[in-house]
């Protein structure tokens, strides 16, 4: 089972919600993407998400009112 340590992901004060949301709305792309889910190979396309996000491939945009909550 995949545990990555949540203090690297939620750097810049990135809500949970919105990492969990990004991942999920990740893992479809790569799902319904033949060239990704080539790509992600056996891998889950979760835990790929999850990687792309460890790795700095990939970033969170959200508002800041969300920040400040």
């Amino acid at each position: 089972m995949l545990n990555p340590d949540l203090r690297k992901l939620l750097k810049d004060k990135t809500s949970r919600y919105s990492l969990v949301t990004a991942v999920a709305k990740r893992a479809r792309q790569i799902t319904e993407t033949p060239e990704l889910r080539e790509k992600c190979g056996t891998e889950k396309p979760v835990s790929y998400a999850l990687d792309e996000f460890l790795a700095g491939d990939l970033s969170i945009k959200e508002p800041e009112e969300i920040r400040d909550i």
